[in-house]
């Protein structure tokens, strides 16, 4: 388990690096025995933000086959994780897996925080599938080794587009399972343990959200998008998924219920959500007015930012260049599913980009001397860093002067559209009140 005193911190450096990661809820409990329980959305990736959500050393359950995946084995080894037999897998009798459970359970009697993904197995869909009951049992076998109940803390991991480099992600630290009267149970309990599992089941659905099919995605974001930007709600990213996921299950319901006011509000937002995307403006962004004195300043702080970043940038997109897009194109050659898309890319492009790195330095070192090698090693991922912030920082620049002119030369239709969409979040908000009763 060489490595997982480090897995926190490396985990949550790389995750930022790959994603736009933010953690947001309630905080893991410090010590003390914990079952962190989490969706699977995202392969390899996913073990690697709920421990840099956790902030402390995280123990995982997978599946065996990974232990024998050369360099992924024995990180998963490293990371001090316990194997997991399932039939499908034919790598072993899945009667070790009672080995299995004693292991975690004296994890857990020891103090330790486990992690266990109850759905079984990465998947690509719009919603939790059904979890196995793995996570219950495990619960009641090891309360009878801490003597009683200890937190079991529900972890929602979304991504907005979670194969592609420098998009948004995020981790919500649910409240904890409330099971202290189930807590005296025998993991053979079968009534318990489908009760648990249920209980762990809601927790999961308060922070993830869960869609009847992908298609439904952009009609909840835009209608969540225009009811923010509109009324005063929490800014918080917890609160956001709450509302994504209210508006996922509002929609459910009057879909299943039929209700014909819903169906023309759900037009007029799409209708809406597809004129703000050709605009290239969000609900948010539709409400900004232009002003002379805070363009005169912003430009200024673009300006120097880029005569000042620019240089270093440059550096670092032609040093990283080849790399970059050796991963892509490796990536592309292998037509990984897309739930483990972003984990190839960041193992294989992470271990090309240090090689590259490490070959560079050592030409650099052959011609000037091992002083200049070192401060090759240190300059080249600086330069990198600095790369990406400046790329990103163009692109968010260039977004927002196209929006200041587009907000100038059309005023008028940028006038009736703020209209429109004050109205949709009145009618919005007054449609939902009457789905939560």
């Amino acid at each position: 388990m060489w490595l997982l005193p480090v897995f926190s911190a490396l985990s949550r450096n790389a995750l930022r690096l790959f994603y736009r990661l933010k953690i947001s809820g309630e905080r893991v409990p410090e010590d003390g025995p914990v079952l962190l329980v989490a969706n699977h959305p995202n392969s390899l990736l996913d073990p690697a933000m709920v421990v840099a959500a956790a902030r402390r050393p995280v123990r995982f359950l997978a599946k065996a086959p990974l232990f024998d995946m050369g360099a992924v084995g024995m990180l998963v080894k490293g990371a001090g994780a316990i194997p997991v037999y399932r039939q499908q897998d034919a790598t072993g009798p899945t009667s070790q897996n009672e080995d299995t459970f004693r292991a975690v359970w004296a994890a857990l009697a020891e103090g330790a925080a486990v992690g266990i993904f109850p759905e079984g197995t990465s998947h690509n869909e719009p919603s939790l599938v059904p979890l196995k009951t793995g996570a219950a049992r495990i619960a009641f076998g090891a309360a009878q080794r801490t003597g009683g109940a200890f937190p079991i803390v529900p972890v929602g991991l979304s991504f907005r587009e979670k194969e592609t480099f420098r998009s948004d992600a995020l981790a919500v630290i649910g409240d904890p399972v409330e099971w202290d009267d189930l807590a005296g149970t025998s993991p053979d309990d079968r009534d318990a343990v489908r009760e648990l599992t249920r209980r762990i089941d809601e927790a999961l659905h308060d922070v993830t959200v869960n869609l009847e099919r992908w298609e439904d995605a952009p009609l909840v974001e835009t209608a969540e998008a225009v009811y923010a930007a509109e009324l005063p709600v929490d800014a918080s990213p917890d609160a956001r998924v709450a509302r994504l996921r209210e508006a996922a299950e509002g929609l459910a319901r009057v879909r299943a219920e039929g209700r014909s006011e819903w169906r023309r509000v759900a037009r007029e937002v799409a209708a809406h959500g597809r004129i703000l995307r050709v605009l290239g403006l969000t609900p948010r962004e539709l409400k900004t007015s232009n002003r002379a004195d805070a363009a005169l300043g912003w430009t200024v702080r673009q300006l120097a930012f880029f005569g000042l970043g620019a240089p270093v940038a440059a550096l670092g997109i032609a040093a990283y260049w080849i790399p970059y897009r050796l991963t892509g194109f490796l990536e592309a050659r292998r037509g990984e599913l897309r739930d483990v898309r972003a984990t190839f890319k960041l193992l294989v492009g992470g271990i090309l980009h240090l090689l590259w790195t490490v070959a560079i330095a050592a030409v650099v070192g052959w011609r000037f001397g091992w002083i200049a090698a070192l401060a090759t090693l240190v300059a080249l991922p600086l330069a990198g860093f600095v790369a990406i912030r400046v790329t990103e920082r163009w692109a968010a620049a260039t977004a927002e002067a196209r929006r200041f002119f587009l907000r100038a030369r059309r005023r008028e239709e940028i006038a009736e559209l703020r209209t429109r969409q004050a109205e949709l979040a009145r009618r919005l908000h007054a449609l939902w009140e009457q789905v939560r009763v």
